[in-house]
């Protein structure tokens, strides 16, 4: 895919950064590395980059503490890297603004995959697009209207409200809390209702309800409308 973005990778393990830089710059990017937050700051500001990959746990301070800084100038989409057992941690990294997360050690594809939804996600916050498309999936959030693969299915109050926070958010995780607060008007609601009605999303929305590929769990964290090529 060829790209103009310019993606900022933030990783204090030089082999990992150097193997990021190079997957990016094969795949069409333009890459600069950082192996610290002082080094990050910097290259931020100078190249002002489109898409931002962040290690979490960095020689001279808290990622947390950057993703909070960019948060306060702009929306550029940050993917964090992770480690697997690192749940409470990818919480705090989504509460603090990150777009989405990758879990140590990840498949480059998926990183790939990742990353370019939350560069779309960044291009429809900047302009706030009123149609989604990803797969065979058209949602007009202005109309609330949904169609698949060009027919209109009828969903519920509750499964629009639920499928509009998913896809206005598209390719990165929502958390429960989250979804609960918007749709049910309080975090504290009863997570079984989430789960049965994003039961009956996929009953209606995915090819193979119980192999989805749209509607995607996040366990333990939320979940995600996958963005897609149609």
């Amino acid at each position: 895919m060829a790209t103009e973005a310019t993606i900022l990778v933030v990783e204090d393990d030089a082999s990992l950064r150097r193997s990021l830089e190079m997957t990016l710059k094969a795949a069409g990017y333009a890459a600069v590395g950082a192996g610290t937050l002082g080094e990050a700051r910097r290259m931020r500001a100078h190249y002002k980059p489109q898409a931002i990959l962040l290690d979490l746990g960095l020689p001279d301070g808290d990622g947390l503490a950057f993703i909070d800084a960019v948060r306060s100038y702009d929306l550029t989409p940050i993917v964090v890297l992770t480690a697997r057992d690192a749940e409470a941690l990818k919480v705090r990294a989504l509460d603090a603004g990150a777009d989405d997360y990758v879990t140590k050690p990840f498949g480059l594809e998926e990183l790939l995959a990742r990353l370019r939804a939350a560069l779309r996600h960044g291009v429809q916050a900047a302009g706030s697009v009123p149609v989604v498309h990803t797969g065979p999936l058209e949602i007009d959030l202005g109309a609330r209207v949904v169609r698949r693969g060009g027919r209109e299915v009828e969903l519920s109050p509750k499964e629009f409200e639920i499928l509009a926070v998913l896809a206005s958010r598209i390719g990165k995780v929502v958390r429960h809390q989250d979804l609960l607060k918007a749709v049910w008007g309080s975090e504290r609601a009863d997570i079984q209702y989430l789960r049965v009605y994003i039961g009956q999303l996929r009953a209606k929305l995915e090819e193979h309800p119980s192999r989805p590929a749209l509607l995607v769990s996040d366990p333990g964290v939320g979940y995600r409308l996958f963005a897609s090529a149609q």
